[in-house]
């Protein structure tokens, strides 16, 4: 497996790509190849380095970089008490408008930074972004490379290998589910299994690197954007009983659809109530308000929107962005002007719920701890500094944190939309409780031998 790496280019090579880039800060509403890709993500880096990073989580099955654009005002590391966001666009490689769409976020947030945005500014200095434009760098080409403006519905949507990356993933629900029916975990579902991903032979390159990623990284929001519809779309996408169309809901179902809408009510297009199917023949009963169950749809087992649910702290939902796959290059701009709003405010989901850090009596953090909510049977776990971020719905809840060796602590929490409601928990040893038991007694043994003249 291949680490993380940051992209450094010097000398001549900047220079080449500097000038390839075209004007500074401007958005070229065009169709980037691999190359051009590169270069349009080192041109928002060269503008805004101080906010920004690029690295790479692996490589694709013929060699191309799975590359990463990061920005915040601290580029390349965690820290402690701020949530992790991530974009990823073109796993399905001739679904092409999202990976156009990242690159345009990208610049436009290097722009408006510099220009003051103060509502930019608070995201990306509160706010650890991570822009993935093309999981499938592959299949795109390939797409790409057909001749004319119209392109085939399924040229380009399989790795090179042929795989279909978004039914690659290790099918977590069929383990949800058997675990709903007769008890077990109910998240982080791959957890110490790493080297499990890395030798399973079925797994593309592509998918075990962002397994790894998901795995690595404390994400705690995700959007995973594709082509062919105008939905946002929410988990789970698998259905419980089989059956190609089933209402199958998560258990923070509440929280899915209040993330859905909050993507789809800026945009124009996906919130219109009025808007006609993409095609004469599709089935979308199942969208009101711009926003699906993924089951309620049609099944997708394998998928990375339930992979993140399941093996992670990651919400993830998909976004479906157009009607065409591979729409004319004069269209995206449009696309851009649709989303923009949308794919901003869903960055700003990230800072709701509840958030806070979990440590022991002494202040020293507790990684890995459960952050359970009463009535919600799905926990998340604490980052390695013992933060933590719990998306929920406005509402009262009673939140617990729980640790092996430590007693548990429940608190009451009034939750509104936003800001997120910052709740710390101490949580006290077992091993400190026995002591302080034992301290009582002798007390006590003391207190009566004194008063009964033992």
């Amino acid at each position: 497996m291949k680490h993380f790496t940051s992209v450094v280019l010097f000398g001549a090579a900047v220079v080449a790509l500097v000038s390839a880039a075209g004007t500074e800060g401007e958005i070229s509403f065009e169709y980037h190849r691999y190359e051009e890709l590169r270069k349009a993500l080192v041109s928002v880096w060269l503008q805004c380095p101080t906010i920004s990073r690029i690295y790479t989580i692996g490589e694709s099955f013929e060699g191309r970089e799975l590359l990463v654009l990061e920005m915040t005002d601290n580029p390349g590391t965690h820290e402690p008490g701020e949530p992790e966001f991530k974009y990823i666009a073109n796993m399905h490689g001739n679904e092409a408008v999202g990976r156009e769409l990242l690159i345009y976020l990208a610049q436009y947030l290097c722009n408006q930074y510099q220009q003051g945005n103060e509502t930019i500014i608070d995201l990306v200095h509160n706010t650890r972004i991570h822009f993935m434009p093309s999981m499938n760098p592959d299949g795109f080409e390939k797409a790409a490379s057909q001749p004319g403006e119209i392109k085939d519905w399924f040229v380009g949507r399989s790795n090179a290998q042929g795989v279909d990356l978004n039914r690659n993933f290790p099918d977590l629900d069929r383990i949800i589910y058997l675990n709903e029916r007769e008890g077990g975990a109910n998240n982080h579902l791959l957890q110490n299994m790493k080297k499990a991903v890395d030798e399973n032979t079925k797994l593309a390159p592509e998918t075990k690197a962002v397994i790894h990623w998901i795995m690595d990284i404390p994400f705690v929001l995700s959007a995973n954007l594709h082509g062919g519809d105008v939905v946002a779309n929410y988990p789970y996408d698998e259905t419980r009983t089989g059956s190609t169309h089933e209402y199958s809901s998560s258990p923070d179902d509440v929280t899915f659809k209040s993330l859905a809408r909050a993507y789809s009510m800026y945009n124009p297009i996906m919130s219109d109530p009025n808007r006609p199917p993409c095609r004469k023949n599709d089935d979308d009963s199942s969208f009101k308000d711009g926003i699906t169950n993924g089951g309620a749809w049609y099944s997708v087992p394998g998928g990375m929107q339930d992979f993140n649910y399941l093996s992670s702290n990651s919400f993830e939902i998909t976004l479906e962005l157009s009607c065409d796959k591979f729409p004319s290059e004069d269209t995206l701009k449009t696309y851009w002007e649709q989303n923009r709003n949308s794919l901003v405010n869903y960055i700003e989901q990230v800072h709701r719920g509840v958030k806070g850090f979990v440590r022991d009596l002494q202040g020293n953090p507790i990684s890995n701890a459960s952050i359970s909510v009463e009535g919600i049977d799905h926990d998340i776990t604490t980052a390695k500094d013992g933060d933590y971020w719990r998306l929920l719905a406005p509402g009262n809840y009673k939140v617990g944190a729980s640790a092996p060796g430590y007693l548990t602590v429940i608190k009451k929490v009034a939750i509104p939309y936003s800001p997120a409601t910052r709740v710390d928990f101490e949580l006290e040893s077992l091993m400190e409780r026995k002591e302080e038991e034992r301290e009582e007694l002798m007390d006590w043994w003391k207190m009566m031998s004194e008063t009964l003249n033992f």
